[in-house]
């Protein structure tokens, strides 16, 4: 999502870096293209101008403009500013209660059916019993989708009958979590094309009856600063405790996101990075930032690694490296595992120093190099993944047939996999990272 924008500010900012000492002039010509990436990247005008004007104040000071590393301490500012800028208001999550009521409130299409299956599945994971409760009686299509969301994560789902009110569902919703031992009850709520007042009013009266800790507005960041405005109207109608963003995975306004906090007070607790239901993160100010100065977010890659990833097989992948024994197969096997992790290009922007090849490696899988990959591995036999010195021109001229392409690309994985096979020794001393991350995606 924030491609463009982590660019433009990854130059400015390694234009500074790479000078040692700057002067007050390459200050302002810094904040100038900082602000006018802000701007594009749809920013609200006044959370800019506060930003820059921050930033400028300290990056001016005679300590730092005298220093021999003036570019990497106004970079350390920047960043340090930016993780204020997201980290606004009361980030914990609370739970307390039993059944703990967390209601999902927003507006028809911003996501909260979806997100309330995530938030279901993320609590699963830290070990509560959460309750779905289908609480729009207008869209039947929602509870359905809600149900078929429950089915699949093996959660339960709360539905009355049609005609009753909001409020009592979410009232038959506590009373189902206390007969079925649930201790966390999620609501699923109506929603609206805008907003209006008997949107409101029945939000509050749910908050009345229900008393939820935690009231999370859903919100599309793509919406860019309509994302604000919906979210300050809220905010001004019902009590709300915080915001879930959702397609934070998308291409485009990424502004919202740096914005909302810091208009409405209320701090982001999660954000949606796709569509399945595992896509789902807690929101850290800090490792976002990261990500957008292009110094990555190591902690999130390891927890994705660490939910996805099957640790006999990294421990069998070792001792195969060990031996110098990787074979295709455990190449295709690697691929596999690494796309269990999420989109490429957010993958990459994880990793500290790769940011800038996020957009090229997102283009890798959206080209379909990797399905590529992969058919060509699964037209060889397995004696030919396991010994790729047998592949002879024959064989190779068989494969590229069996997968539906051509003699160069065949040849071209083969002499990948050879590089790549030297290449991941050297993995967990950084040496050779850039050049195998570069090999599996299969950069030309």
């Amino acid at each position: 999502m924030f491609d463009s924008l982590s660019e433009r500010l990854r130059k400015t900012l390694s234009d500074l870096t790479g000078r040692g000492r700057v002067s007050e002039a390459d200050v302002d010509a810094a904040m100038r293209e900082i602000r006018l990436s802000l701007l594009e990247a749809d920013v609200n005008f006044k959370v800019v101008k506060d930003f820059v004007a921050r930033v400028r104040e300290q990056a001016i000071g005679t300590e730092i403009l005298q220093s021999l590393t003036a570019g990497q301490q106004i970079v350390k500012v920047v960043n340090d500013e930016l993780v204020a800028l997201l980290g606004t208001g009361d980030k914990t999550f609370h739970l307390q209660g039993n059944p703990a009521v967390i209601a999902m409130v927003g507006l028809q299409g911003s996501g909260k059916t979806t997100s309330s299956a995530k938030l279901a599945r993320h609590l699963v994971r830290q070990g509560r019993r959460p309750l779905l409760v289908a609480a729009d009686p207008y869209r039947p299509a929602a509870a359905d989708q809600l149900e078929t969301l429950g089915k699949a994560l093996d959660i339960p789902v709360h539905r009355a009958p049609v005609g009753t009110s909001v409020v009592d569902i979410a009232r038959g919703g506590v009373d189902a979590a206390h007969r079925l031992s649930r201790d966390v009850v999620i609501l699923d709520t109506a929603g609206r094309l805008s907003v209006d007042q008997d949107l409101m009013d029945e939000i509050a009266a749910v908050n009345t009856a229900v008393k939820p800790v935690e009231t999370l507005l859903v919100v599309d960041a793509m919406t860019g600063q309509e994302a604000v405005a919906v979210a300050t109207a809220f905010k001004a109608a019902v009590p709300l405790t915080g915001l879930i963003l959702t397609k934070i995975d998308g291409d485009a306004r990424s502004g919202a996101a740096l914005s909302i906090s810091a208009v409405t007070g209320l701090a982001v607790k999660f954000m949606g990075t796709g569509e399945k239901t595992d896509a789902l993160e807690v929101f850290h100010a800090d490792r976002l930032a990261g990500r957008i100065l292009g110094m990555g977010d190591v902690m999130t890659l390891v927890e994705r690694a660490q939910e996805h990833v099957d640790a006999s097989q990294v421990a069998k992948l070792e001792e195969k490296l060990r031996k110098s024994q990787f074979t295709l197969e455990d190449f295709l096997e690697q691929i596999q595992q690494v796309q269990k992790m999420g989109p490429m290009g957010q993958l990459m922007s994880m990793i500290p120093g790769m940011g800038g090849m996020a957009k090229e490696a997102q283009d890798a899988v959206d080209r379909g190099d990797l399905r590529r990959v992969e058919a060509i591995i699964r037209a060889m036999t397995p004696r030919e993944r396991r010994d790729p010195a047998v592949l002879n021109g024959s064989r190779r001229r068989r494969i590229a047939a069996g997968a539906g392409t051509d003699l160069t690309e065949v040849n071209r994985l083969i002499k990948q996999h050879a590089e790549l096979s030297k290449l991941m020794k050297q993995l967990s001393g950084g040496g050779g990272r850039k050049a195998a991350m570069a090999g599996l995606m299969g950069r030309r």
